[in-house]
């Protein structure tokens, strides 16, 4: 079957929920993809940075493969021999004393909310079902009805109400805001270091230091969303380390599997996770045996392939790079690491178009909010594969 067999299948039976650019793609390997007639791809999105160690990293399906073939899930209601591995290594990585084994994204933001409340309730002392939760306008933490009751777009929210209460919305960016949005029942503060699917927004230098500091002044606990920005995206293994900030709860998924499974974890000391008794919360499928090998095999390759400080230097040589294009489409040119974003002048006619174009010159990217691209390629990628894309970017930005 062609491409246009393959999409036209999809459109009839597949729900309409995406609009994904018209590549079928058929095969991977590091940092590039095949399609179904044989055309080679650089992936600049890498799954929306779950593809950290590039595609199909063969020693994260050769755990994989070795674990599906012993035994792939228990549930909770029994012990298996590599979640307690898993704990470890990751606690060990990330500095954190206790870790609770999700699935998706989304499902690791939904408990670290019902972690935020039991504290509130628990230890902090407010009224039961009274607790707020701080969170920023232009935020994207997932799209559980209760994560879109606080989203700021509309499109998120619109025909999926009523909506889950308990969330109080401020500018991003702005700790003032933070501050005098704190009342006695604000159980914590809910951010991203950098919104990603906002269009790569990076905070004033010190924002995060300064809310951080705002909550421990104010008993509240600070929640860093560091789904998209964690595990080396940005050049740190955590993007708040670029101000030395340590949130009481981060979050994690995505690149936590290579892009080998759905694995995700909330991370935070036995102050808070250890307020969790059993049956409070769990997940069939969270922590299996499958999962955790995987995350093992993942958290290994950002290790020993020293992914973090290749984004550091290939993300700071990418951007160094692209802000020499002049386009009179370009407005801005941001980033962290290897998470880049491209905002073009509104009258540039939407980012989309060049999406569309970049795949014509064999370079997968993808549209945000309307205007930006977003670049953000495997962090195994090397010099020679960024100089290989950059004449492509620079033709197509330059494009009428």
């Amino acid at each position: 079957m062609k491409t246009a067999e393959y999409v036209s299948l999809e459109d009839q039976y597949g729900a309409n929920n995406y609009h994904p650019l018209d590549v079928v793609i058929s095969k991977a390997r590091g940092v590039w993809v095949y399609d179904v007639d044989g055309r080679k791809y650089l992936d600049c999105l890498s799954a929306y940075s779950a593809l950290n160690q590039g595609h199909v990293h063969p020693a994260i399906q050769k755990a994989l493969i070795q674990q599906a073939k012993k035994v792939t899930l228990t549930s909770r209601a029994f012990r298996n021999d590599q979640l307690p591995l898993f704990y470890k290594e990751l606690s060990e990585m990330t500095g954190y004393e206790k870790v609770l084994p999700m699935n998706s994204g989304t499902e690791a933001v939904e408990t670290a909310l019902k972690l935020a409340r039991k504290w509130a309730y628990a230890v902090k002392g407010i009224p039961r079902h009274q607790a707020e939760i701080i969170v920023a306008s232009g935020n994207f933490h997932g799209r559980t009805i209760s994560i879109v009751s606080f989203s700021s777009e509309a499109q998120y929210r619109d025909d999926f109400g009523p909506f889950t209460p308990g969330f109080v919305t401020v500018s991003y960016g702005d700790a003032s805001e933070i501050a005098n949005a704190i009342t006695p029942n604000t159980a914590a503060v809910m951010l991203e270091p950098i919104q990603g699917e906002a269009g790569v927004i990076i905070p004033p230098t010190g924002y995060l230091g300064q809310v951080k500091a705002i909550c421990q002044s104010n008993n509240v606990l600070f929640i860093a969303d560091e789904i998209q920005t964690g595990l080396g995206r940005t050049g740190r293994l955590f993007a708040c380390q670029y101000e030395n900030v340590r949130p009481d709860i981060v979050i994690i998924g995505k690149a936590l599997s290579g892009g080998f499974y759905p694995v995700s974890a909330v991370l935070a000391d036995n102050s808070l996770l250890g307020l969790f008794a059993p049956g409070d919360h769990g997940s069939t499928f969270g922590g299996n045996p499958l999962a955790a090998a995987v995350g093992r095999a993942a958290l290994k390759v950002i290790r020993d392939e020293h992914l973090v400080e290749r984004s550091a230097e290939l993300g700071e040589y990418f951007l160094s790079q692209l802000r020499t294009i002049k386009s009179p489409h370009i407005k801005e040119i941001r980033g962290k690491g290897l998470l880049i974003g491209v905002e073009l002048n509104p009258e540039a006619g939407g980012a989309r178009r060049f999406c569309e174009a970049l795949m014509k010159q064999r370079i997968l990217a993808k549209e945000t909010h309307q205007n930006v691209i977003r670049l953000a390629p495997p962090l195994i990628i090397d010099k020679k594969t960024i100089d290989w894309a950059l004449p492509r970017i620079r033709k197509v930005l330059r494009m009428k």
